[in-house]
């Protein structure tokens, strides 16, 4: 058909490249058979943010790509140094807190990298980067999501049960603080000691059903008790374990999540739907952490309508920039540490039992800011 055949070539689209870089770390295996990570964790939620991405792209002439790399420990930083070689600037980062520090500082100003991972306060604070962002909530926003749900019930005693792990650690002062700022009282805390070897084996029910009520024998009167387990060694076994007929929340029972594959509202179900017909299984919050995360560069490059990875970083981070995210709000970026702002899920096993904030707390700014550190009480400067 000559009239094609004459017609002008189109423009070449503009390529953004980023890259998802997962490190894993070898562990025992979790205490259920339903909590093992699939192969694909994060890389899924980036092949969906890559198709979201495409679907306006091509409209605007831009395309995108993710390149997705899984490494350990001793092979991440060379890993990290290849991405960058290849002229990627945007790195979604799936790694433990310390890890991250280390390969953001290596990144250094070559590239925004993303948290979707580590929920450490550190990293939101006397750690902080100023090339990290953080798409994954940290302890404060999780800690004070489910706070604010058990002041509401009027269930203010709380008895803590905490692991020996510093992530642990870190998460049960997460809830001291959590507390302190909603009023409610720590009765007791104490401490689950992980000892190693098998998480379940044969004869593990029994010896639970055993173990647990003892160990949570004698406790001061309380309404629920919190767990602190990071690691996956104790909480999952202690509901209907404890010695008092008493709910367990935190670390098991009922979760504070950054998502839920059950979540309904806000257009979540054809979320869901989409990504399950791509990867045939439902999404993880490592998967919905590192979809917002490519999400966010995709947004940045249709509002600003340039592949420059300078302009893309500095609309992220500007007071203009906000991306949906499937739970009911605008999502936006506090400038005093990078932390995106996000309602807290609080699941069961089976579905959302509520959303935090809850209305009843209130903010200058935004109630989003009722969920973490504060610009008043932050440590972080960049």
């Amino acid at each position: 058909m000559p009239a094609l055949a004459q017609a002008p070539a189109q423009a070449e689209s503009q390529l953004i490249r980023a890259a998802v870089l997962r490190v894993d770390t070898p562990d025992l295996p979790p205490i259920s058979r339903l909590e093992l990570p699939p192969e694909d964790i994060g890389f899924a939620g980036a092949r969906l943010a890559i198709e979201d991405n495409d679907t306006t792209g091509r409209f605007m002439g831009q395309d995108f790509d993710a390149v997705e790399v899984a490494a350990t420990p001793e092979t991440a930083g060379e890993e990290l140094d290849r991405l960058l070689g290849e002229g990627i600037q945007f790195v979604v980062l799936l790694a433990d807190d310390e890890t991250t520090v280390a390969l953001a500082d290596q990144a250094g100003d070559r590239a925004l990298v993303f948290n979707a991972a580590a929920r450490g306060d550190a990293l939101r604070g006397e750690q902080c980067r100023a090339n990290l962002i953080h798409t994954a909530p940290s302890h404060a926003m999780l800690a004070d999501g489910l706070a604010q749900f058990l002041m509401w019930k009027r269930w203010p005693r709380w008895f803590i049960v905490h692991g020996s792990h510093p992530e642990d650690l870190a998460l049960a002062e997460a809830y001291r603080r959590a507390a302190t700022k909603f009023g409610a009282q720590i009765v007791e805390e104490r401490e689950f000691t992980d000892t190693g070897g098998a998480r379940s084996t044969d004869s593990g029910h029994v010896q639970v059903q055993a173990q647990l009520p003892v160990f949570t024998q004698r406790a001061p009167d309380h309404d629920i008790m919190i767990t602190a387990d990071e690691n996956g060694v104790f909480a999952g076994y202690m509901p209907y374990h404890t010695w008092d007929a008493r709910l367990v929340a935190g670390s098991a029972g009922l979760v504070p999540r950054s998502w839920h594959p059950a979540l309904e509202a806000w257009g979540a179900t054809q979320f869901q739907n989409r990504f399950e017909r791509l990867v045939n299984r439902p999404m993880r919050e490592e998967d919905y952490q590192t979809w917002i995360a490519l999400r966010m560069v995709g947004e940045a490059a249709t509002r600003t309508q340039s592949a420059d990875p300078a302009a893309l970083r500095d609309y992220i981070l500007s007071p203009d920039f906000q991306i949906a995210g499937f739970k009911g709000q605008k999502l936006t970026v506090r400038d005093w540490d990078h932390q995106l702002r996000q309602p807290i899920l609080l699941t069961t096993g089976l579905l959302t039992a509520s959303v935090s904030p809850q209305d009843e707390y209130l903010h200058q700014t935004s109630p989003l800011d009722t969920l973490g550190i504060d610009r008043p009480e932050t440590a972080c400067t960049f």
